[in-house]
């Protein structure tokens, strides 16, 4: 398969919202699936600053991760974000850091 084929055709990640009753999601109109799709990036992005990467959604279908020089990777859902922003930074990266946790809790309260 070629690769804008995988991107078009992509398979859905638990997290995404959908339009389907019992799936993550009661939202079943478009906007509001796309607005708790913004609001995963804004969530992530508050705990990836402190590795100087930033997250950006690609047309609702795909994520594009970026390091402050550019370098950047697509990944086809949240799942795949952590391996990929290890891989990018270079160092460990983990999402169940206690002091990660404590200043996602501060950001998500704010």
């Amino acid at each position: 398969m070629c690769s804008l084929c995988g991107v078009l055709g992509g398979n859905e990640h638990w997290a995404d919202a959908v339009a389907r009753p019992g799936v993550y999601t009661r939202n079943v109109e478009r906007i509001d699936r796309r607005r708790e799709r913004a609001n995963r990036v804004r969530i992530a992005n508050g705990m990836l600053a402190r590795f100087g990467l930033t997250i950006t959604d690609w047309q609702g279908a795909s994520f594009v991760l970026a390091t402050r020089t550019g370098k950047s990777e697509i990944i086809e859902d949240l799942g795949h974000l952590w391996p990929a922003a290890e891989r990018l930074c270079g160092r460990p990266c983990d999402p169940l850091d206690v002091d990660l946790i404590a200043a996602a809790e501060v950001a998500i309260d704010d």
